[in-house]
């Protein structure tokens, strides 16, 4: 299967919607593949939530969206037992998060009891209700926004819940010429609300990613290339700037993702290039900066930078 193919198909589709965005939407696809979460973070208006319903429309899967409120219970997610009256036996009458690919808007708004609720359907691709056990996808995917100004009526997500998500993935402010382009379709009459009149082609299915997934795992990694990775997590660790460095999850999440990397690229083999790629978003997430490094005016994608620099790639 070329994969490289695939994500061209992905790409030009996209472009009908989207202008600009070429790293958080190769990111996103990355993370579709590779079987992980995204969290998406930028100021509201730079096309966060539009990239994720644009990626569910060219992929032929369920799509839900669930917005975060402060109100938002458990059970607003994940579903509730319903009895009924003609059977006299309960029923799940299942939440949105039963789709295959799920947007959690602002999902920093809602409290840490309605977040917890997520944990086991992230991690496990499951949740238990009243002792039944129910299966999510595949492929189940959570696209998470968040707006990372605004903290009144916010909720800072728990590490444990972080740590679930594959990639944080920043979405900045476009430059002029995107924005200029942009400015150019909606002048020809384009609606960020009306998808539809975009005509955006489903061109991967579920099963198409679930070969994609057998493809991926064929992916050849070097030993050089393992002693990379935990030579860059292990000096997270290590290091005077953090107080907190990467667990062995965000070892495994940079060596699968390095894997689909390397797949969209055209490569049966994994580089050191594809590595330094997604060490930024799977670490700034995940790493906690000592008081001192604030001060000194550095942040998660300085000090990984300065990390990168640090060691040694192999040949």
């Amino acid at each position: 299967m070329n994969l490289q193919e695939i994500y061209q198909d992905l790409r030009a589709e996209a472009e009908k919607v989207i202008v600009g965005l070429d790293e958080p939407f190769e990111l996103l696809v990355i993370a579709l593949l590779t079987g992980g979460h995204v969290l998406l973070e930028g100021v509201p208006g730079t096309a966060k939530t539009l990239m994720a319903k644009t990626l569910a429309r060219v992929v032929d899967t369920d799509f839900g969206r669930i917005q975060f409120t402060p109100d938002l219970m458990p059970s607003d997610i994940l579903g509730t037992s319903v009895f009924d009256i003609a059977t006299g036996k309960f029923y799940l009458k299942k939440g949105p998060i039963f789709t295959q690919i799920a947007l959690a808007d602002e999902i920093n708004r809602a409290p840490a009891k309605t977040q917890s609720a997520m944990l086991e359907a992230m991690e496990e691709k499951q949740i238990n209700l009243d002792g039944e056990r129910y299966p999510l996808g595949p492929p189940f995917m959570v696209i998470a926004t968040q707006n990372p100004i605004e903290y009144e009526g916010t909720y800072p997500l728990p590490e444990a819940q972080l740590d679930r998500f594959l990639f944080k993935v920043i979405v900045p402010y476009s430059s002029q010429e995107t924005e200029m382009e942009v400015l150019r379709r909606y002048h020809r009459g384009f609606s960020a609300i009306d998808l539809d009149a975009a005509g955006l082609q489903k061109v991967v299915s579920a099963e198409t990613i679930a070969q994609a997934r057998t493809t991926i795992n064929n992916i050849t990694v070097e030993d050089g290339i393992i002693r990379y990775i935990t030579d860059i997590v292990r000096g997270s660790r290590e290091s005077a700037d953090l107080l907190l460095g990467a667990s062995t999850r965000a070892a495994t999440h940079i060596l699968l993702a390095s894997k689909t990397t390397a797949a969209l690229q055209g490569r049966d083999y994994v580089t050191p290039d594809d590595v330094k790629f997604i060490v930024p978003p799977v670490f700034r997430h995940r790493l906690i900066l000592k008081p001192e490094a604030e001060i000194e005016g550095l942040n998660a994608d300085a000090v990984i930078r300065r990390l990168l620099a640090q060691i040694d790639v192999p040949r």
